[in-house]
């Protein structure tokens, strides 16, 4: 009930931390068909749902005497008129726009219902897998596929919205430390531009040369560690081969070349986005392929390790 509370109000702060109300929702809902809707399970059910009602009610109070102003508030948390997308954020329309020109062809409206549509598509494999299996391990993962999925497929997304993601991914740093890693090195380089906007390159190249020298760092340690967390053996190879790292490394020194390149170099008359065009679709074509790596470990999530007895000493 306290989380419950505290989500709600975190929501009526701020609108994007719907990016990651599906896995609360799932999550709770799945806590209480797991305990029985015909017992404890039915009045867990009724005590989150009464709180998370008072919450909203009590948030939306002074907006509700006036019909004007509750809509002025709609209107400003739901910017629709802004467009599909804004800038260079690398997400999926704003590189699709690159072949097809969606912000042209389609209508105001169906690109409202097209992002909502492929981002309820997109999120939903993992709400269902959470609502079945509503452990904390799904959580994290939920949390992270339902986060990302909004940023790639909803409507009106900005360069920072990435940070949504980004802040449970922290949480698989300690059992999937490459995909965590290399997320969190692509999600701030996807923001380059807004860095240069402001002037922060030299801030933005040195707390990236400091996070990746530590990362390397965290990322040979398992090789030398004799034991490795049985749930995640299926997917450790998959994580740590050579393969993946050396994939890792060419990513990272891509990004330092666009980076070192948006700045050295001017672009050309014809193309003045050039740089941040493909600093979001670069940025883009990993967050995709992040998402359905996570989506995978987390359907496909393999059984929890059998306990062994401990040995009875003398």
């Amino acid at each position: 009930m306290l989380g419950s509370l505290a989500f709600v109000l975190a929501v009526n702060y701020k609108q994007m931390e719907l990016y990651h109300s599906l896995p609360f929702f799932c999550y709770l809902l799945g806590r209480c068909f797991k305990q029985g809707l015909r017992g404890r399970g039915l009045f867990l059910l009724v005590k989150i749902g009464v709180t998370v009602l008072v919450t909203f009610a009590l948030c939306w109070f002074p907006f509700l005497a006036d019909p004007g102003q509750t809509a002025q508030v709609l209107h400003r948390l739901f910017p629709v008129a802004r467009g599909l997308f804004e800038d260079k954020v690398a997400n999926t329309w704003c590189s699709l726009n690159v072949l097809l020109k969606i912000k042209t062809i389609l209508s105001s409206d169906t690109q409202l219902y097209l992002s909502l549509a492929a981002t309820l598509l997109a999120v939903l494999p993992s709400s269902i897998k959470l609502l079945t299996k509503p452990t904390l391990w799904q959580f994290k993962l939920a949390l992270v596929n339902s986060s990302l999925a909004f940023f790639l497929f909803s409507f009106q997304v900005h360069e920072k919205s990435i940070l949504l993601p980004a802040l449970p991914v922290c949480l698989l740093l300690s059992d999937l430390p490459l995909p965590a890693i290399w997320f969190l090195q692509t999600s701030v380089f996807s923001m380059l531009p807004l860095f240069l906007k402001d002037g922060l390159f030299v801030p933005y190249a040195v707390t990236s040369s400091a996070f990746l020298f530590y990362s390397v760092y965290l990322l040979s340690a398992p090789q030398h560690s004799s034991e490795k967390p049985s749930r995640l053996k299926p997917y450790s190879r998959l994580d740590l081969d050579r393969l993946a790292r050396w994939t890792f490394y060419l990513s990272v020194a891509a990004m330092a070349g666009l980076s070192f390149t948006s700045v050295a170099l001017a672009p050309p008359a014809s193309l003045p986005d050039l740089f941040p065009l493909l600093v979001a679709v670069f940025s883009f074509l990993h967050f995709l392929g992040l998402l359905l790596y996570f989506n995978v470990v987390q359907i496909t999530e393999p059984p929890s390790p059998r306990r062994r007895n401990p040995k009875k000493t003398e």
